[in-house]
């Protein structure tokens, strides 16, 4: 599955420039260069890095980036500001505004993407191509191979979704809603027991003969990758 990017920049050439970078690197992007559009496409589905230009239109980039740092489903993303204000005082603004790097214009693209992949490593391990383990369980992000005691194991993409998800945060509770929000992008149609249906598929494919069952149900909570006694 690969990271997606969106990229809120009003200069099109530079959009252009930075998104057909960003696909080069192995990148899915979406670009927009209206803070407004911004904040209804994280909302669709929330990518899992912005590169944000401060000057957009309708919405500065700073309100956006103040305004997504407030929602509980969208204050994780990490997001880059991209803007020609060099000034320390604008850098410390967008800093504290919940901004995670700074970046200036001019700068090179490949540095940018340096950025990127560093913050995406640091946020997301799967990001960075190291294979996820916990237990006897693999996840391999690069190929999209999972393995359990060895053994192959095939999944549907809603299931590997899950289990990568569960794989980056072992042993945390999530909730029914949090994994609405991270798997199926906050989108509307789907409803809390499409959660349990995937969770029962992902726990029969997972928990093969002779294994204990790694997925456990926090009664009133929701679920956890967490090894059992």
């Amino acid at each position: 599955m690969k990271p997606r990017l969106l990229i809120v920049e009003d200069d099109a050439s530079l959009a252009e420039l930075l998104s057909w970078t960003a696909e080069a690197e192995g990148y899915a992007v979406q670009v927009t260069g209206d803070g407004e559009e911004a904040l209804l496409l994280v909302r669709e589905q929330a990518p899992d890095l912005i590169l944000l230009d401060w000057m957009i239109d309708n919405v500065p980039g700073i309100e956006v980036c103040r305004q997504l740092r407030r929602a509980p489903e969208t204050r994780e993303i990490p997001i880059i500001m991209l803007t020609a204000r060099g000034e320390e005082e604008d850098k410390v603004r967008g800093l504290k505004t919940g901004a995670d790097d700074y970046v200036t214009k001019p700068f090179s693209p490949r540095e940018l993407m340096a950025r990127v992949e560093t913050l995406l490593r640091r946020s997301r391990p799967s990001a960075g191509g190291n294979t996820l383990v916990f237990a006897d369980l693999e996840l391999d992000p690069a190929s999209h191979k999972v393995r359990r005691a060895g053994q192959s194991i095939h999944l549907g993409p809603t299931e590997y979704r899950l289990l990568m998800h569960f794989m980056e945060r072992p042993t945390r509770v999530h909730s029914r809603d949090q994994l609405l929000d991270a798997v199926w992008g906050m989108d509307k149609t789907i409803d809390l027991r499409t959660v349990d249906v995937h969770i029962r598929r992902l726990r029969k494919a997972i928990n093969i003969p002779g294994t204990r069952d790694l997925i456990r149900t926090v009664r009133s909570a929701g679920y956890a990758l967490d090894q059992q006694g």
